[in-house]
C-alpha cells in the first residue's frame, strides 16, 4: 500500500495537476493582495543592472515569478532535482518563468545533486541576457547563505539582487525551512535589498565577505517585508 501511494505522488500526471493547481492558486494570490514596493522605484533601479542574479531564502519563493513584470524581462530559476521539485518546475513553467534543474549547493553533494550542470547552465542563461533566480540557503539550514550564488555572481559578473516578499495572511508550515504558503486577500510587500558585486578576482575572504553580507541582506529584506504588512513578529521566522 505504501509503495502504491508513493508511485501515484510520484506519478506525471499528478505532478502536472499540482503544477497547474499551484500557480493558478499563486495568481490569485498575486492578484488579491495589494502590494507596496520598497524603495518605491525598485524596479527602475533594478532595470539597468539585469541580467541579475535574483536571491532570496527557500521557503519564501512561492510568489517570486510575479517579480517579472514586462515580457521583456526574460527569467529562468533554480529548482531542485527531488521529485519535490517537479511541480514546482511546473508551476514556474506555466507563470512563465523559464527553469534549470539542478543544486545550487557546493557541498559534497554537488556533483550528484546535478550542481555542475545547473551551475554552467545559469552561467550561460546569464550571458545570453535571462535573469536567474535562486534561493541563497545552504540546503536543509534555513537562513544560512551558501558560496555558491557568489560563486556564480563572480563567473557571470552579474550583480546579486536579493529580496523578499510577503503577505500578511499566509500559513506556515513546520518543517526546515518554515515554508510559506501566501494566502489571497490580504496586503503583501516586495523588498529590496542592496545590489552585491563580486569581483572577478575576489579571493577566499572577500567571498566569504559577501556571503555574510548577502545573508544579512537578505535578512534584513525580510524582517522589513513581514513589518510592512502588519507581521513584525513573524521576521524572524519566515
Amino acid at each position: 500500500m505504501k509503495r502504491l501511494i508513493r508511485n501515484v505522488l510520484r506519478s506525471s500526471w499528478l505532478q502536472r495537476a499540482l503544477g497547474f493547481l499551484a500557480a493558478e492558486f499563486l495568481r490569485l494570490v498575486w492578484l488579491t493582495n495589494r502590494f507596496s514596493f520598497d524603495p518605491p522605484d525598485v524596479y527602475a533601479l533594478a532595470e539597468p543592472q539585469q541580467p541579475a542574479i535574483f536571491a532570496f531564502w527557500h521557503g519564501q519563493h512561492f510568489l517570486t515569478p510575479f517579480i517579472k513584470t514586462k515580457d521583456s524581462h526574460r527569467g529562468k530559476v533554480l529548482i531542485s532535482m527531488h521529485r519535490d521539485g517537479e511541480f514546482n518546475a511546473i508551476a514556474a513553467e506555466r507563470l512563465g518563468i523559464g527553469t534549470i534543474r539542478g543544486s545550487g549547493d557546493h557541498g559534497s553533494a554537488f556533483h550528484r545533486k546535478g550542481g555542475v550542470g545547473a551551475f554552467k547552465e545559469m552561467v550561460r542563461a546569464l550571458a545570453e541576457s535571462y535573469n536567474v533566480a535562486l534561493t541563497a540557503d545552504v540546503p536543509k539550514r534555513s537562513r544560512v547563505a551558501g558560496l555558491g550564488i557568489i560563486m556564480l555572481a563572480r563567473e557571470s559578473g552579474r550583480p546579486i539582487m536579493p529580496f523578499a516578499m510577503a503577505t500578511s495572511r499566509f500559513v506556515r508550515l513546520n518543517n526546515w525551512d518554515h515554508t510559506t504558503i501566501n494566502l489571497p486577500f490580504g496586503r503583501g510587500a516586495l523588498v529590496g535589498g542592496d545590489i552585491i558585486v563580486v569581483p572577478p578576482d575576489a579571493d577566499a575572504e572577500m567571498m566569504e565577505t559577501l556571503r555574510a553580507q548577502l545573508e544579512a541582506t537578505l535578512n534584513d529584506a525580510t524582517r522589513r517585508a513581514y513589518a510592512q504588512v502588519g507581521r513584525p513578529e513573524e521576521a524572524g521566522h519566515g
